[in-house]
């Protein structure tokens, strides 16, 4: 504040050259880490690599530490921003392999009462095995409430839950598909569960996320912003059951087998750019 650089004084302060001001008052950063791997977006990382200091991708971070971490009780501090259900594993338990759809819009993403409605029957008329989580806030200032007709229709192949341990849920063998907000948390947890997605995009970064995810790495397909049941229940079925769902499952799994590699083999990608950052912290300072 006291430099004068923050905040922007006005909407001219993008475009009349005043972001490209040098910042010369901060501490150099020595290294730039991200939750990637090298496999996922080698040309980001590379375009990145040529403009910035050392750049690491270590992800995804999930698989480092379930792979690096014996002590039980680090496994034991979640970041989670509710508490889980861990009824919502029982209940896949009974459930056969790939065929539930997986619903989920993060911890922040909100949306209107007709927006819930129309994929809560959108999920009805696909007749897919669903597990649903419905945060209290999840339509703004109401209650996340659906229709009590809908919950007697599903009562046989769905369950609502207020939160889950999602790494699990995406790692379970009847979890067919993610229908996800495209948060970057659940889109690299999605991959490496080999679990193909239908999304819907919310804000920020997600969109982007969504682009990659359906475009460039051929493991989702989007949903209007505008949701309508009608496509919620085609692209809900496409995705369990259709020949895209399939090839996109393909895809998905082959991307699960690289983010692996990338963390537990010691050659792999991630677990080497880990290392180095060790490295560098550990060596002494002139």
């Amino acid at each position: 504040m006291e430099k004068g650089y923050t905040p922007l004084k006005d909407e001219s302060y993008l475009t009349n050259g005043y972001l490209n001001t040098v910042i010369d008052w901060i501490p150099t950063m020595e290294a730039i880490i991200l939750n990637t791997f090298d496999d996922l977006e080698h040309e980001s990382l590379d375009a990145l690599n040529s403009m910035l200091p050392p750049v690491y991708s270590v992800g995804p971070l999930h698989l480092v530490l379930n792979h690096n971490v014996d002590n039980s009780e680090l496994k034991q501090i979640g970041s989670n921003l509710w508490k889980e259900e861990p009824e919502c594993l029982q209940w896949l338990d009974s459930k056969e392999p790939n065929s539930v759809v997986y619903v989920n819009f993060g911890s922040i993403t909100v949306m209107t009462a007709d927006q819930l409605n129309e994929f809560a029957w959108g999920l009805a008329n696909s007749k897919q095995p669903f597990l649903w989580v419905i945060r209290p806030d999840l339509v703004g200032d109401e209650s996340a409430v659906v229709p009590a007709e809908f919950v007697a229709e599903t009562k046989d192949r769905g369950m609502l839950a207020t939160w889950c341990p999602q790494e699990q849920v995406l790692n379970h063998p009847s979890v067919g598909g993610f229908l996800t907000h495209s948060g970057w948390n659940s889109t690299i947890e999605s991959i490496s569960g080999g679990v193909p997605m239908t999304c819907w995009p919310f804000f920020a970064e997600q969109q982007t996320n969504c682009w990659y995810s359906c475009t460039k790495w051929g493991i989702g397909e989007e949903i209007d912003n505008n949701v309508k049941r009608d496509e919620v229940e085609s692209l809900v079925r496409e995705l369990i059951k259709g020949e895209k769902g399939k090839d996109m499952k393909k895809k998905a799994v082959e991307w699960e087998r690289k983010a692996k590699a990338a963390t537990v083999n010691s050659d792999g990608s991630s677990y080497r750019n880990l290392d180095k950052i060790i490295q560098l912290l550990c060596t002494p300072r002139a």
